[in-house]
């Protein structure tokens, strides 16, 4: 019985709640998967899951041994990390949960030259705009947009973006001038869920702006291309916006203005961060960025 490769399916599935999921996170098949909770079982003398046709539970046997299988697999990676870094070589996964927007458009080519220069490093993107627990999420490292990380948490800053109020050459060719910030509320501004004002500072004051529209989303994507096609203005962070800015593709509505944005940070839990792997992605994507701050701060 391989005792690690058995208590990893076990710790899968608790946290899936599905052998089916488990099997495909873990690249096995469901029937694997099934063997190693038996062999787990059988080793440990104890029934730590309820099974029904529709999911699968812990017992209160399996929610203790669930706590020491964690433990064991944090240990192992930690152990596995140090030993590979007596030849300087990376082994390891990595998971990572980050927003949509940042993942779709900045991380991912960060991900993609870290594993080319570490091609024994496994990567997991969770991309979601919603707030990944690092505990239940079993996450390595979260990329966070706020203004103070949880201080129960390990923070590292990776820059400040600035926000910026755009919308295409034809939407504007099509409705009044935008000649100052209250000018938006008579205009159709496409939403972010997050965001429930806009604020806007001119040279004389800050105004918070409780705009309209008829399109919210959770997703920076869709309002992207919502705006792209002219359906209205959008408030976007300057690491999405940048580049269509400079192809003319949308153009800042009030120039002379700023909008605050948030710093973006990586957390995690310290454990975590014994890895070497952890450490030295998160270094490398600080790195990544770096040339990028300038042009993301307006």
């Amino acid at each position: 019985m391989d005792k690690i490769s058995a208590i990893r399916s076990f710790v899968e599935v608790a946290n899936c709640g599905s052998f089916t999921q488990a099997a495909e996170q873990l690249g096995l098949s469901r029937l694997q998967v099934s063997r190693h909770i038996k062999d787990v079982e059988q080793w440990l003398a104890l029934r730590l899951l309820h099974r029904t046709t529709r999911r699968v539970s812990l017992t209160l046997q399996g929610e203790e041994a669930l706590n020491y299988c964690q433990r064991i697999l944090s240990e192992v990676a930690a152990m596995e990390s140090r030993a590979n870094s007596h030849n300087n070589e990376l082994v390891g996964s990595i998971r990572i949960a980050s927003p949509i927007g940042l993942g779709q458009h900045k991380l991912f080519d960060v991900v993609e030259a870290f594993c080319q220069q570490h091609p024994k490093v496994n990567i997991q993107l969770l991309l979601s705009d919603n707030i990944s627990q690092l505990v239940s999420d079993r996450v390595d490292i979260a990329l966070r947009y706020t203004h103070q990380p949880d201080e129960s948490l390990i923070a590292r800053r990776l820059m400040h973006i600035d926000n910026v109020i755009c919308a295409s050459p034809d939407y504007l060719a099509q409705h009044d001038a935008i000649l100052a910030p209250h000018d938006l509320l008579q205009h159709n501004c496409l939403r972010h869920s997050s965001q429930q004002h806009w604020e806007v500072i001119d040279e004389t004051r800050s105004h918070i702006l409780e705009v309209k529209g008829h399109l919210q989303a959770n997703e920076m994507g869709v309002l992207i291309k919502a705006a792209l096609r002219g359906n209205g203005i959008v408030c976007l962070p300057t690491d999405l916006a940048n580049t269509y800015l400079e192809q003319g593709e949308l153009i800042d509505v009030l120039p002379r203005t700023t909008t605050p944005g948030k710093t973006l940070w990586a957390v995690y839990l310290s454990r975590s961060y014994q890895q070497n792997v952890v450490r030295a992605f998160i270094d490398f994507t600080a790195n990544a960025w770096q040339d990028d701050i300038d042009k993301w701060q307006r």
